[in-house]
């Protein structure tokens, strides 16, 4: 017997204390996008107890980055002299009026890049354009910024800023579990943002809403594993924070929460769906304000505006299923998408498309 058929006898027996104390469903929350493409490609579902369910939450940085950012991004494209240097997955979410691939097509510089300093080598490379670096994600990616960002102004590389978009877990999840027309009784936490934060950044969220918060890695044995632990801190009416994934720590990674603390500060910041989150963000402090885009560029204010019967948004706060949408398989598809839980290699609606069943 391997260690996944142990592990599904646990979830067995912590449903069966969980049924027999009058639990008739339970519904868990992956925060982490990898997560939720790994659950698909593993067939993870149909190893579960009827009555267990898994929804998405807003773990994919490209998912939960709103429209008006998008917008912003293809203006900037527009700027003679100026470079967009992005990671590959936003090339292709769709602005309200265009892509920033459609852009490229039409002229428009874009280049991807796989990490945040490629994007000052550029800058180095190029002194005659104006790089402009798209600067999403969560708490993985932040330290990334924060260090491109002070290599630029260190070696006086003056043609590079960055787009800021960085958004911290722990306050969205908190609205999530403000919602009232979706039921959450646990989170399977992220484990590359949990990495540098470490377990205990969710201890306050499992006291406060009395919700088990569990992080896992990203194979099959590790993802099992935490929901089994899910599980057993439900039946057992403890629900509490911790980690499954060695990779973890309590506390996280030091150096790299000190390079945000040292680079940004915490801000109001939007996200798709959930809007206007008081404190999820990160803003760069102002003594690096010139690598500010927005600021350099006097960028507009760009409004947040869904496209017409996408249900994204809806997605990554856990209120449908991608299979709901009418749009799933039929007008939005991975080759054409309408949203980005279709484009992005981590959106819910592309890996229910690959992987599930299409509509």
């Amino acid at each position: 017997m391997n260690n996944i058929d142990e592990i599904r006898k646990s979830i067995d027996a912590h449903w069966e204390r969980l049924s027999s104390g009058g639990k008739s469903g339970v519904q868990l929350m992956e925060i982490c996008g990898t997560h939720t493409v790994a659950i698909s490609r593993g067939g993870l579902r149909s190893l579960l107890p009827d009555g267990l369910r898994l929804i998405s939450g807003p773990g994919c940085p490209v998912c939960v980055t709103e429209q008006s950012y998008v917008d912003a991004a293809v203006h900037l494209a527009g700027i003679n002299d100026v470079i967009i240097a992005t990671y590959g997955d936003m090339v292709r979410v769709p602005g309200s009026s265009a892509s920033l691939e459609e852009v490229r097509g039409d002229g428009a510089s874009v280049e991807v890049v796989y990490a945040a300093h490629n994007a000052v080598e550029l800058a180095r490379n190029r002194p005659d354009k104006q790089i402009v670096f798209l600067a999403i994600g969560f708490e993985t990616t932040a330290p990334a910024t924060a260090l491109a960002i002070r290599q630029a102004r260190d070696e006086g590389v003056t043609n590079f800023s960055a787009l800021i978009a960085h958004k911290l877990v722990t306050p969205a999840m908190r609205v999530l579990l403000s919602q009232t027309d979706v039921r959450i009784d646990g989170f399977l936490c992220p484990g590359h943002v949990s990495v540098i934060t470490g377990w205990r950044e969710y201890e306050p969220i499992a006291a406060e809403f009395d919700k088990p918060c569990v992080v896992a890695g990203f194979d099959d044995e590790q993802i099992l594993a935490g929901i089994s632990e899910i599980l057993r801190q439900l039946a057992a009416a403890a629900p509490a924070a911790c980690s499954v994934y060695p990779a973890v720590s309590a506390e996280g990674n030091q150096q790299a929460k000190q390079v945000i603390k040292e680079t940004f500060d915490v801000a109001d910041a939007s996200w798709r769906a959930l809007g206007v989150i008081p404190s999820s963000g990160l803003a760069l402090k102002d003594e690096f304000a010139e690598f500010d885009a927005a600021l350099r560029f006097d960028l507009p204010e760009f409004e947040a505006v869904e496209p017409p019967g996408c249900r994204c948004g809806d997605v990554i706060c856990g209120r449908c299923l991608p299979t709901d949408c009418p749009l799933f398989g039929g007008q939005c598809t991975p080759r054409e998408p309408v949203g980005p839980c279709m484009v992005s290699s981590e959106g819910s609606c592309a890996a229910y498309y690959k992987y599930g069943t299409k509509r």
